[in-house]
């Protein structure tokens, strides 16, 4: 053992590589060493070499059959690899040559949690714990296992255990933060994802909590600290989607002093008064500027004054002095107007002094010299740069180089990989065409980041995971699954699944050809390379010949001529067994947008942006409680959204009876809706334990909480032949 210290140590040191080098070398020297065996398998599985790793293991035992340590280094890899049930027997017979093997019980039951045996898991934990009564990671994991079985209070104390004996153990305060947003108690969730935080600053697990969290929150009292940590939130692209924490975060930002003063000011008419004071004071504010140039800003209070900025900063563009907050503001105005689509309405003075703006920097390039920066993001301001000949002309530097990215670069770059996307079949349908056409037109939606799954899953753990009933286990058989997203728009949808379901290759489909570059940008941007993307129309999808372990169509069939044929042909092309996910409008839950649309349709006003906004604004000045409604709803702040809210071409609903009769039809059986929040307030009030799959109680709920699906209907079903 000696001799071998020295790889063992570069093992410890993390220098993998080597400790395999050192330890192949000496196995020439020592051929029966079950040390150099177990390091080498170690250092294997830590490069990632599985399979390699196994053998070594497998030379460890066949030289000395009783090694608990090569027994739990197999069950160890084995597990990586997702061979859960092997990886217990290894466990097992490490646990009969050891029984008191403490770290071997304790692994088991993490493998046991992710078979789904959880009563048995928590016996493993607490036999660890038996033999190592400090041991704060079994307190954590068995905690993780209470909180699967859905006795969140256990979870609770055992999390406090945990960190009882180990006070800087981030994963505690993370799994303890999951635990209290379960239960309800969001204020004290987001306290333990901070102390986490403040444990372990990149801890991207707690980083996608809080965004989660963040999503059903609205502050009353400042939180600083807070503020700070959404900032890198906004910062990171994968970590969580702008528009779910933009609420939680303006209702932050207007506890601010700073901000509170600003606004003050605009509600008594001084704001142009102090101009430069105004934009000071916004640059002050980091966090606002980065929401805006991420998202768009769902606050009538705060759209006014920025539409007042943009107004009075065009008004006063020679007077005001170039500095970095003002040209920060600028910026963070250029890239909100562009995200929003420009649904800010101008007035016809304004339009006078953008064309006057707009010939003056023609003149100015046409002399081979560039326009001030100021001049180039008030412009933006208004229109993206993109529309204007010449825009590659302009010289990137870093006061506007972010909006040169996103308003020419980006829709440059999916002009050209528009060129490389195959079409299955030319798109006839008549209202097909008429979608398609609205999407190229406008593709939808226009969006910067978004929260990735951290940790891909097997169907068998997001089945187990959404609590949904299963009527035939093919489903759970199929480890790498082919999936189609039926309607992927811009690519959200298509990328969230990629993420999502492990080892999973992903065809994405859309009519819109705008949507599908726009989409596979994005998809290259973050690195993914498990979705192909094709234009296609769901009616002509049995084209492929090929069928699929999983469909996902949201949002897509209450757009079609015939909801049902389309969904017919999905069905078609879905395996027995397989599993599909479908979000359907609610007749319901869109009364108020019912109205609206008969509103839009009896004045017969179009839809054309111009008609779009003059209609919005009328809506954002009515007293009609219908008009009201619509002003919560976050697709009310941006130009292709609206459309899509209040004027799209082609819409059907569904009530849960419908949806019902649609499923029967169709040979399909209900599993379960997806929605965290709904389905755990459907349940506080439903508590047997099929009513999550009876859909007459749901039907029942839904009468006398009409706005629960407000968004769509989101539910998976199952292909039972």
């Amino acid at each position: 053992q000696k001799q071998f210290q020295p790889i063992i140590n570069l093992y410890i040191q993390g220098q993998l590589q080597q400790a395999l080098s050192h330890a192949t070398k000496m196995l020439e020297q020592f051929p029966d060493s079950v040390v150099l065996y177990n390091i080498s398998g170690a250092a294997n599985a830590g490069l990632g070499q599985l399979d390699t790793a196994i053998d070594s293991y497998k030379q460890a035992l066949k030289i000395k059959p009783d090694s608990a340590e090569a027994h739990y280094n197999m069950g160890n890899t084995l597990k990586k690899k997702g061979e859960i049930k092997a990886a217990i027997d290894s466990y097992q017979q490490a646990l009969k040559i050891k029984p008191d093997y403490a770290e071997a019980s304790y692994n088991m039951g993490i493998a046991l949690q992710d078979k789904g045996d959880l009563d048995v898991a928590i016996d493993s934990f607490k036999q660890a714990l038996k033999i190592k009564p400090d041991y704060a990671e079994a307190y954590n994991n068995m905690g993780n296992t209470l909180k699967d079985k859905g006795d969140l209070e256990a979870a609770i104390v055992s999390y406090q255990q945990a960190l009882k004996f180990k006070p800087d153990l981030a994963e505690a305060f993370n799994n303890m933060g999951n635990a209290l947003f379960d239960k309800g108690d969001l204020e004290a969730s987001l306290d333990s994802y901070q102390q986490a935080l403040s444990i372990k600053p990149d801890y991207v697990d707690a980083y996608a909590n809080i965004g989660i969290c963040l999503g059903r929150v609205k502050f009353a009292k400042p939180n600083s600290g807070l503020m700070e940590i959404i900032l890198s939130l906004l910062h990171q692209k994968t970590s969580c989607r702008p528009r779910d924490i933009d609420q939680a975060t303006i209702s932050l930002l207007k506890l601010e002093p700073t901000l509170k003063e600003l606004l003050e000011k605009y509600s008594l008419g001084t704001l142009r008064q102090s101009l430069q004071e105004t934009i000071s004071t916004l640059a002050e504010l980091p966090l606002l500027l980065k929401l805006m140039s991420v998202c768009p800003i769902a606050d009538l209070e705060l759209e006014r004054v920025l539409v007042d900025i943009r107004s009075a900063l065009l008004f006063s563009l020679d007077k005001i002095p170039i500095s970095l907050a003002i040209l920060s503001v600028q910026s963070a105005l250029a890239l909100q107007c562009f995200t929003n689509e420009y649904i800010y309405n101008q007035t016809d003075k304004e339009t006078e002094l953008l064309e006057v703006l707009k010939v003056t920097i023609e003149k100015t390039l046409s002399n081979g010299q560039q326009p001030s920066p100021q001049s180039i993001l008030c412009l933006a301001s208004y229109k993206a740069l993109n529309n204007y000949e010449w825009c590659d002309l302009l010289t990137v530097d870093t006061d506007i180089e972010e909006v040169i990215i996103r308003q020419v670069q980006e829709p440059k770059e999916e002009g050209r990989l528009k060129a490389n996307i195959p079409m299955l079949q030319e798109i006839t349908d008549k209202v097909s065409s008429k979608v398609r056409e609205q999407y190229e037109a406008n593709p939808y939606p226009r969006w910067v980041n978004l929260g990735l799954s951290l940790r891909p899953q097997t169907t068998v753990q997001l089945v187990n995971e959404l609590n949904l009933r299963i009527f035939n286990n093919a489903a759970n058989d199929r480890p790498a699954p082919s999936i189609l997203i039926a309607g992927c728009g811009t690519g959200q949808h298509s990328i969230g699944t990629a993420s999502r379901f492990k080892d999973c290759n992903v065809l994405a489909i859309d009519l819109s050809l705008s949507s599908l570059a726009y989409a596979k940008r994005k998809t290259e941007e973050l690195g993914l390379k498990n979705i192909d993307y094709m234009q296609a129309d769901i009616l002509n999808l049995g084209k492929l010949g090929k069928k699929f372990d999983i469909i996902e169509s949201a949002g897509v069939l209450h757009h079609m001529g015939d909801p049902m044929a389309g969904w017919q042909v999905l069905t078609n092309c879905l395996k027995s067994g397989g599993l599909m996910k479908i979000g359907l409008y609610s007749e319901l839950a869109r009364q108020h947008i019912v109205k609206m649309r008969e509103e839009i349709n009896q004045s017969g006003i179009g839809s054309n942006d111009l008609a779009m906004k003059s209609f919005r604004s009328a809506v954002v000045t009515s007293q009609e409680k219908h008009h009201k409604s619509i002003l919560s709803s976050p697709d009310f702040y941006s130009l292709s959204t609206l459309r899509d809210l209040l004027f799209h071409v082609q819409e059907h609903r569904f009530s849960i009876p419908q949806l019902e009769d649609c499923l029967t039809d169709l040979g399909l059986k209900f599993c379960g809706f997806e929605g965290g929040k709904i389905v755990q307030d459907f349940k506080m009030i439903n508590t047997g334990v099929d009513d999550p799959y009876d859909l007459d109680k749901w039907n029942t709920y839904e009468k006398a909480n009409p706005h629960t699906f407000i968004g769509m209907y989101q539910f998976w079903c199952q292909k039972v032949v």
